[in-house]
């Protein structure tokens, strides 16, 4: 027991999976109170018509606020009246929806808004600018921390790109490539370059002098020694970055995809938004975590398989 109070202390394997398990157990417990907590009961309208009936002097809309604020006066008429003006007494969830009613969405938002085919165009648009942004931010981040020419004709310029907020050159990218598929990948590209370069450098520069020392002893060359040492050290770094920036990358795919009708789940996001369907907001939102985990368990796998050097020493912990 005192083994899980012990500052930086380490867990068995099955006493984290059972305390994961109980901590997801008392997040949905209290969200199903909370929400509960912050729901109202109103009169809605059951049908898609307008309303104007003897109780009202003008016509109202189903989602008008204003029939939430003649609840109190609607709440004392019996069933068989409200059903005759269309109305019905429910109850609704403004701030958090209810867990049940986001599972229920899942099922709507599969066979109304192809969940599946939409997700899987944001996981498109995700790889492709991942895979653009990692190619770009190996080759400058080499020769930034490698050749001081360029580290000092560029390296404070490329520090300051970061300050950009992503989100206020959304026009810049939709006047260079448009609307497209194509603006989505290289601004996805873009936010996430401008922190991984710097990352990058900041990589080379934490090799050990030892390291280097070692291979000029055995005659090794610039290129001999990037390759033995720079590249395998920065390299094996470099995974666990990519793998905190997967995290970020779908704020920007999630942003670019709002921008026009092209598919994806920030579209679908967006749709739920322009609905008042909070619910479904919710929904895709857990999908996005979903698939980010599944990510992120894709590149645990690909550090074990390319530098299993960094997991030998790695004892359980019991």
């Amino acid at each position: 027991m005192s083994s899980l109070f012990e500052l930086r202390g380490s867990l068995h394997k099955k006493t984290k999976s059972l305390l994961s398990i109980i901590g997801v157990i008392i997040v949905i417990i209290s969200w199903f109170l909370v929400s509960e907590l912050l729901s109202k009961q109103v009169v809605k309208q059951v049908d898609n018509n307008r309303i104007k009936t003897k109780i009202f002097d003008r016509t109202y809309y189903d989602n008008d606020s204003l029939l939430i604020a003649k609840y109190d006066y609607l709440k004392t008429l019996d069933k068989p009246t409200l059903d005759n003006y269309g109305l019905t007494n429910d109850k609704v969830y403004p701030l958090l929806p209810s867990p049940i009613k986001v599972v229920r969405s899942f099922k709507e938002l599969k066979e109304k808004d192809n969940l599946i085919g939409n997700a899987m165009h944001s996981i498109k648009l995700n790889v492709l600018g991942y895979v653009i942004a990692i190619i770009i931010s190996i080759l400058l981040g080499f020769l930034l921390g490698l050749v001081p020419l360029f580290n000092g004709l560029f390296g404070r310029i490329v520090d300051s790109i970061r300050f950009i907020p992503l989100t206020a050159v959304t026009g810049i990218f939709i006047m260079w490539f448009g609307l497209e598929s194509k603006m989505k990948v290289f601004f996805l590209a873009f936010g996430i370059i401008v922190y991984l370069i710097p990352v990058v450098v900041q990589r080379i520069k934490e090799v050990e002098t030892v390291h280097l020392r070692t291979v000029f002893t055995l005659g090794a060359g610039s290129w001999q020694t990037i390759k033995t040492v720079y590249m395998p050290y920065v390299f094996s770094k470099l995974i666990d970055d990519i793998r905190v920036l997967t995290a970020i990358s779908w704020t920007y795919i999630t942003i670019a995809e709002m921008l026009n009708k092209g598919g994806g789940l920030g579209e679908l996001i967006w749709m739920a938004k322009r609905q008042s369907r909070i619910d479904k907001a919710f929904a895709i939102l857990i999908v996005i975590v979903f698939i980010g985990l599944i990510q992120d368990r894709i590149f645990v796998l690909i550090d074990k398989m390319l530098f299993p050097y960094k997991h030998i020493n790695k004892q359980k912990k019991y």
